[in-house]
C-alpha cells in the first residue's frame, strides 16, 4: 500500500492472507478493503492498516463478491449454490440467503446506478433481482426475483456462465459463458 506523492517505500498492512484468496474489492467510498477467502470475508481498515470485521458466510467455498454502490451491502457468491446478502450495519451474519441456481454459483454484481443485481452459475442460468437498498437504517433492504435467464449459454465442461457485467448506466447485462459467447441482454 503506497501513496505516491508522500510515500517512498510502501507498506504491507497485513502480514499474510488467512486461508485460500478468492476475491478483493474495494469500498466505493470508504478506505477499506474486502478480501474474501475460502470461508469468509475480512475488512480491513486501510488507513488504520487494521481488521474492521470479518463476513461469517457460512458457505463451503466463497466464489466471489460484490460491493454496493453505497458500500453498505456485500454479496457473496459461493460454489455450494448460495448467495449472501450482507449488510454491513445490521451483522456479521448474511442477512438474506438466496438459493436459486443448481450449481455453482460464479458470478454477483450490482449495477452501478439502478437498483439491480444478478447472479450466474455453472447450470447455465443467470438470475436478475430488484436489490432496493433504503436511506433509512431501521428499513430492511427489499429483494425481489426477476428474471431467470436460460438456454442463452452451453455448458461446456460441466462450467456454465463464468462471469457477468452489467453496462454502467443502461440496464445491460453481459454474461460471458463457458461455450466461448459473450451475449447482452437488454430490455426489449
Amino acid at each position: 500500500l503506497c501513496l505516491v506523492s508522500f510515500c517512498r517505500v510502501p507498506q504491507a498492512p497485513f502480514r499474510r492472507v488467512k486461508g485460500r484468496l478468492q476475491d478483493v474489492a474495494f469500498h466505493p467510498t470508504k478506505a477499506f478493503l474486502f478480501i474474501a477467502t475460502m470461508h469468509h470475508v475480512r475488512v480491513y481498515n486501510l488507513t488504520r492498516q487494521v481488521l474492521h470485521k470479518r463476513l461469517q458466510t457460512g458457505c463451503k467455498w466463497v466464489s466471489r463478491i460484490a460491493v454496493h454502490p453505497q458500500g453498505d451491502n456485500v454479496l457473496v457468491g459461493s460454489y455450494d449454490r448460495r448467495v449472501c446478502w450482507f449488510d454491513m450495519d445490521l451483522s456479521m451474519r448474511p442477512y438474506k440467503v438466496l438459493r436459486h441456481h443448481e450449481y455453482a454459483t460464479r458470478s454477483v454484481c450490482y449495477h452501478p446506478s439502478l437498483p439491480l443485481f444478478a447472479t450466474c452459475s455453472d447450470d447455465a442460468a443467470v438470475h436478475v433481482f430488484h436489490g432496493r437498498v433504503f436511506n433509512d437504517l431501521m428499513e430492511n433492504p427489499l429483494i425481489v426475483p426477476l428474471k431467470k435467464i436460460t438456454g442463452r449459454h452451453g455448458v461446456r465442461d460441466h462450467l456454465g456462465v463464468l462471469d457477468i457485467a452489467f453496462h454502467p448506466t443502461q440496464p445491460w447485462l453481459f454474461s460471458a459463458g463457458a461455450d466461448g459467447d459473450v451475449r447482452l441482454f437488454a430490455d426489449a
